[in-house]
């Protein structure tokens, strides 16, 4: 029995710490920061999110181009990140300067803020 209060102790002690492990998702943009009028330009989205689990993982990442959503990542439980640092890749016809923002979002303690990069045209 004394085995069993320890045990549940123990367990008890690491699911409140948990949320001291965990933080929002956070987002990176990578883009040119200029291409020719009519080129396509490749955007690389990096997230950042400590946890992973079926309980706590990032369950969404929208791109925007100029205010208009181009890409969108949406995760379940059963369908979650490959890991806490990811990438995804958008590629897009540049044809004026467009800003490109993207937020990703944990499913439990939200997002980091959204993350821009601004391409020009040469």
């Amino acid at each position: 029995m004394k085995t069993a209060r320890i045990l549940a102790s123990g367990l008890l002690l690491c699911f409140l710490a948990l949320p001291l492990l965990a933080n929002k998702s956070a987002v990176k943009v990578e883009a040119p920061a200029a291409v020719k009028a009519g080129e396509e330009a490749t955007i690389v989205i990096h997230v950042s999110h400590r946890g992973n689990s079926s309980l706590h993982y990032t369950n969404r990442l929208v791109v925007m181009a100029n205010g208009k959503e181009i890409a969108r990542w949406n995760f379940t439980s059963g369908n979650r990140p490959e890991n806490e640092i990811f990438s995804r890749e958008v590629k897009l016809k540049i044809e004026e300067e467009t800003e490109i923002i993207a937020e990703a979002t944990c499913n439990l303690h939200g997002s980091a803020g959204p993350a821009s990069a601004k391409i020009k045209i040469e």
